[in-house]
């Protein structure tokens, strides 16, 4: 790890062209070991460069080179989902005795936001954290009245924070003035080899998870919850991602939210451990969220060369998004995801870095 007496903290910006008349820019975060960039396009992470256990830096997410293909960004590559992440049965839900009909982009369904959702927008740069323990940048958003189908305003803030312990810390912060579902996560990918390998089934992956939600053929929640004992979803043990991957055909590979064990709201504990045994690189995911989907890039076909100048093929790299479970809003049972004038939502997601000699 990092000695975090030597580190030192930058956060620089630079302009990047436009976006529908709007300005992009490209931030770029680093700590003399650890270097994130970011674009306010989606508010998303475009790059990580880590090193492994040679003192090798690669870029171990996937994006574009070109900025801009942020607008039109079908896999989400690492950008900020909202207002719901996960998909939302039939585009619809009730809420207070009143039916609110969604946009439709996944079928009859509404998958992370809808046609326009926040990984779409441009984010406006609030302000810029220079601090002797960290660095970041500040992005907000009013996604307004009627946005996609949902109710309320909806301010969103959204704090990109690295320390000097190789930490990147993703805090989530929202209002409205109307009661609405909101579920706000990151989608960045990761191959711990810089893409050097062909997929993440070497990978070794630990959920702390008991259970998982099931999910029907639509990969919508049936509403119950399945230990994971006894299926190849069991990753409560370190094991290889590709272990048991072709026993889950539904989905080409994982698709599913684990219900994360230890929940307790704005409780923070470690969700997930990936690591890499060919470069060492580890990456441990902190979160207070109750759920985490695994994502295994189970349609990516090839035909996106990412700037590491790779293709990125079927089961390429692996998204861990922390979340609430998908369609809470339909499942009464589920971790409530409703905001309500005058309550305050602030969640905090945290991906160490580190290298295991």
């Amino acid at each position: 790890m990092l000695d975090s007496n030597k580190a030192q903290l930058q956060v620089l910006s630079e302009s990047c062209g436009f976006s529908n008349g709007e300005q992009l820019y490209l931030v770029t975060i680093s700590n003399d070991d650890t270097i994130v960039k970011l674009t306010n396009l989606g508010a998303a992470i475009t790059a990580i460069f880590t090193a492994d256990r040679n003192s090798v830096h690669h870029n171990i997410v996937a994006g574009y080179e070109d900025i801009s293909r942020y607008r039109d960004n079908p896999h989400y590559f690492g950008c900020i989902l909202g207002r719901y992440a996960g998909r939302i049965a039939g585009a619809k839900f009730e809420l207070d005795g009143e039916v609110f009909s969604l946009s439709e982009n996944d079928g009859v369904n509404q998958l992370h936001g809808g046609i326009e959702g926040l990984n779409k927008k441009v984010w406006k740069i609030k302000s810029f954290i220079r601090e002797d323990n960290e660095a970041g940048v500040i992005m907000e958003y009013l996604s307004p009245d009627g946005d996609e189908g949902y109710p309320g305003n909806l301010w969103v803030t959204i704090k990109y924070i690295l320390d000097k312990d190789n930490k990147l810390k993703i805090i989530y912060d929202a209002v409205t003035d109307k009661s609405t579902p909101v579920n706000l996560s990151n989608h960045s990918y990761f191959n711990l080899t810089g893409f050097v390998s062909g997929d993440v089934l070497k990978h070794t992956l630990q959920i702390n998870a008991d259970a998982y939600t099931e999910n029907d053929e639509h990969s919508l929640p049936t509403g119950r919850i399945i230990p994971v004992d006894g299926t190849p979803l069991n990753f409560l043990s370190p094991k290889e991602i590709g272990a048991d991957i072709t026993d889950v055909t539904a989905s080409d590979g994982f698709n599913h939210n684990f219900v994360l064990n230890d929940y307790f709201p704005g409780k923070m504990r470690l969700a997930a451990t990936l690591s890499d045994a060919a470069s060492g690189r580890v990456l441990n995911v902190y979160t207070d969220r109750p759920g985490l989907q695994l994502y295994t890039a189970n349609d990516w076909t090839g035909h996106i060369i990412g700037p590491q100048g790779l293709a990125y093929n079927k089961h390429a790299a692996v998204a861990l998004e922390t979340q609430f479970f998908p369609d809470s809003p339909n499942h009464p049972g589920f971790p409530d995801t409703i905001l309500r004038p005058g309550q305050r939502l602030i969640s905090e997601t945290i991906y160490e870095f580190f290298v295991c000699k």
